[in-house]
């Protein structure tokens, strides 16, 4: 997988994160806090992959 397509679905599990941990929050529903929680730190970390491997193309040339 490219660096940009990494940062990009790390960018849309963050989003859908967000979203979920806002609905639970509105409705009460501890469950989707949590999921939203863990897909947003999901987005972070594949967020990460993208910049390192962005540094290591970098670092190579």
């Amino acid at each position: 997988m490219s660096s940009t397509s990494d940062k990009a679905k790390g960018l849309a599990n963050e989003a859908v994160g967000n979203v979920k941990q806002g609905v639970g929050k509105v409705t009460g529903n501890d469950k989707l806090r949590a999921e939203g929680v863990v897909q947003e730190k999901k987005g972070e970390a594949q967020k990460a992959v993208g910049d390192t491997k962005d540094a290591v193309k970098k670092a190579v040339k």
